[in-house]
């Protein structure tokens, strides 16, 4: 009875302890001052002043609001759970155009992420995003080269909100001569739609059976014997799961709501302490990175 006593004793205490030990802080929100801000000492003053006369020459020929911010780490946050709150704090972007870029980077975490306003989602998208930091940014900072990333990121930023488009996406090397990421995209639709009229016709399973052969001709002539049986195999095996995903109405959706920011802020400003956000909100779009 003693040593049951004296164990409940223990877990009261340990309960009592972790209920009292103080929870980890929110890494603080610096404010905004300037279009560059550095909490790493990682950029020299000639390379914040670089970047901060040329995102103040886009701001003022084309309006939109982009900010650099480099921290040491996000911790207890994610790098996404920072960012909103940068955003929502610094307001950047016109306030009901909602034009405003965020490139953050935490250093020791080894992370970064590109926000974007409202306004800008659809210039750049989370896809768009997600390419200028994986392209742009991230090989040069495994180099160790943190101002030509950032540098590279912000040049890109800027001409996609100024309309240029991003170059067409390197081809993926795929298995074996002719295959690429594009042609097994398109092969799947072809699939699924041919599978759904054999079905019709033929039958589940000898529908299956028909386009698995099909498919494996087509492996054949590509890549030879060998992918032929593995491509037949895999064909027979998504047309005939197509088939019954279809029978039992079952389908793809998506959903979902990010916090977003707003409020009243003016704009312009200099870097020696009156810049400032110019009112716009945030819904969470943009991509994140690590290296």
């Amino acid at each position: 009875m003693g040593g049951f006593v004296a164990r409940l004793a223990q877990v009261v205490l340990a309960a009592l302890l972790l209920y009292s030990a103080p929870a980890t802080a929110q890494v603080p929100v610096p404010p905004l001052k300037a279009r560059v801000t550095d909490l790493t000492s990682t950029l020299t003053a000639d390379q914040r002043a670089a970047l901060e006369a040329k995102l103040t020459t886009f701001e003022t020929r084309r309006g939109s609001q982009v900010a650099v911010l480099l921290v040491p780490t996000t911790q207890p946050e994610t790098v996404e759970q920072f960012a909103t709150r940068v955003f929502d704090q610094w307001k950047l972007g016109r306030k009901g155009v909602d034009d405003g870029a965020l490139l953050l980077v935490a250093k020791d975490d080894r992370k970064l992420r590109i926000e974007v306003g409202y306004g800008l989602e659809g210039v750049i998208p989370d896809a768009v995003a997600k390419r200028i930091i994986e392209e742009e940014i991230v090989l040069r900072f495994k180099q160790g080269d943190f101002y030509g990333g950032i540098a590279a990121g912000v040049d890109r930023i800027l001409r996609v909100i100024d309309g240029e488009p991003l170059p067409p996406p390197k081809r993926s090397v795929a298995p074996g001569p002719g295959w690429s990421i594009e042609t097994l995209f398109i092969g799947f639709i072809i699939l699924t739609m041919v599978s759904q009229l054999l079905h019709s016709l033929l039958g589940r399973f000898l529908g299956s059976g028909v386009a698995s052969i099909a498919a494996g001709i087509i492996g054949y002539v590509l890549a030879g014997f060998a992918v032929a049986l593995v491509v037949g195999f895999v064909a027979f095996l998504i047309s005939l799961f197509t088939g019954t995903a279809a029978r039992h109405g079952s389908g793809w959706s998506s959903g979902g709501s990010w916090p977003s920011g707003g409020g009243s802020w003016s704009s312009s400003g200099s870097s020696s302490g009156g810049f400032s956000g110019g009112g716009g909100s945030s819904g969470g779009g943009g991509a994140s990175g690590s290296w």
